[in-house]
């Protein structure tokens, strides 16, 4: 086989190999922020009154183990708008979202 096919079938390798990582995150991060919205439904966090903390707000940088996607789902959650978050730091689910207009 030449040099040339080897190194396109290679690239094409490693192309394939980057979509395939990216897609198993994302697929990793929904059902991580399935979790974090489910885990807010449970504890009636529905508003600003009944906001709650959350332990996984913050990252821990002396984590031993697997990754910890919980603190970027969550980030990413307040940011589209299907969490809110109180000038304290706790959160909670905005009111169309408990009616599944938000996707979940």
């Amino acid at each position: 086989m030449p040099e040339s096919v080897q190194i396109v079938i290679g690239i094409i390798f490693l192309v394939g190999v980057y979509i395939l990582t990216r897609y198993g995150i994302m697929l990793k991060m929904r059902r991580v922020a399935k979790q974090i919205v489910d885990d807010l439904r449970q504890k009636k966090a529905v508003d600003n009154g009944s906001a709650v903390h959350l332990a996984y707000e913050k990252t821990d940088f002396l984590h031993v183990g697997m990754r910890d996607y919980r603190p970027k789902a969550l980030s990413s959650l307040v940011q589209e708008g299907f969490v809110g978050k109180t000038e304290d730091g706790r959160y909670y689910l905005h009111a169309a979202n408990l009616s599944g207009e938000g996707g979940w």
